[in-house]
């Protein structure tokens, strides 16, 4: 079989399959439903939203995030100025022992800033996040729909190490284009 073929049947199997889509599990952490939204052509900025979840009775913290799609990435959350709701960066996300932390629009999220381009709806974005604990995880981020409001079932994350058989989405060289 022609090595391309392959490569596009496993990508659409990877983007397919909601069993393997929904959640990944490391030691420490359950990261469930890395997403972000289509962008303009034009616009540099875009956000990514999940749960994390910590897998046993040890908290941990959210303290950073890197992209190569990106020439900054902040974790930024949403605070109340007056009567005046306003996006800042915030120095971390507490993900508390066998609780949770919802990264969503309107609250905590992590935001790219200087795309070095759009993010096309169906493919994904590699993100390292950072813990205080659990150290580096490597994920991808799904891109939905421009107007999306939360991810669909066909959302994934990989962590790790894990071989992404799909990473370029049939798109070429870059990870979402």
């Amino acid at each position: 079989m022609n090595t391309r073929f392959v490569s596009a049947l496993l990508c659409v199997l990877f983007l397919s399959s909601p069993a393997w889509a929904h959640e990944e599990k490391s030691e420490h952490l359950t990261i469930t439903h890395p997403w972000s939204r289509a962008t303009a052509p034009s616009q540099k900025v875009g956000a990514v939203f999940m749960t994390i979840k910590t897998n046993g009775n040890t908290p941990d913290r959210l303290i950073g995030a890197q992209s190569p799609d990106a020439e900054d990435v902040q974790i930024h959350g949403h605070m109340m100025d007056g009567d005046v709701m306003r996006m800042r960066p915030v120095d971390g996300i507490v993900i508390p022992a066998d609780g949770e932390a919802v990264l969503e629009p309107g609250g905590f999220h992590i935001m790219l800033i200087g795309l070095k381009a759009p993010l096309f709806e169906e493919t994904v974005i590699p993100l390292t996040l950072e813990f205080e604990k659990a150290g580096k995880v490597e994920i991808e981020a799904v891109i939905e729909a421009a107007g999306a409001r939360a991810a669909s079932s066909a959302s994934g994350a990989k962590m790790d190490g894990e071989k992404d058989a799909g990473k370029n989405n049939g798109h070429g060289g870059g990870h979402n284009r």
